[in-house]
């Protein structure tokens, strides 16, 4: 078995519903077992600013699916739940980005793991941190783990990551 995180990520509502049936999709695959998850936190955009706050977590799974397949998987699933690229960085319904698979280092015309900005954004590695703190950053971000990459993350990024509870949402 292969161990993966995955982030996913939402800002068009029903956000939480979207990262609900994510999650359901992933588990229903044969080959995928999630292990952990984060918990869901609300996010600022991060490139596009105009559009509305993210929602964002991470999870820790199994598979037996190549990166390839896996890859396949989660664009499947964006697909079928609406997803548009039409702007960068822009709204989406849902977004599913794989930031590690074991500790390769893959880089391919269609995929790049460990995920080349990770390291870089807030919404990533605080939900990460919460799962998997001393998960080791492959070579190409000088073998850090987690927590130490957040600690080069400015006061700024993290100010506009906070958890988010369904309660404070009138989402359905």
């Amino acid at each position: 078995m292969n161990k993966v995180y995955i982030a996913l990520g939402t800002n068009i509502e029903p956000r939480f519903n979207h990262l609900q049936e994510a999650l359901r999709r992933l588990q229903e695959h044969k080959k995928i077992s999630i292990l952990k998850q984060s918990s869901i936190y609300e996010t600022a955009p991060v490139g596009y600013t105009n559009q509305a706050d993210f929602l964002n977590m991470v999870i820790q799974a199994e598979t037996d699916c190549t990166p390839i397949e896996l890859l396949d998987y989660c664009q499947q699933i964006e697909k079928e739940l609406g997803r548009r690229r039409t702007i960068r960085f822009g709204p989406r319904t849902i977004d599913l980005d794989i930031l590690l698979y074991n500790q390769e280092n893959i880089k391919m015309e269609r995929l790049t793991i460990p995920h080349p900005r990770m390291h870089e954004r807030a919404f990533v590695l605080v939900p990460l941190n919460e799962i998997a703190p001393n998960t080791v950053l492959p070579l190409t971000m000088e073998n850090k783990c987690v927590v130490d990459a957040i600690k080069e993350l400015s006061g700024n990024d993290l100010k506009d990551v906070e958890i988010w509870t369904k309660k404070e949402s009138v989402e359905e």
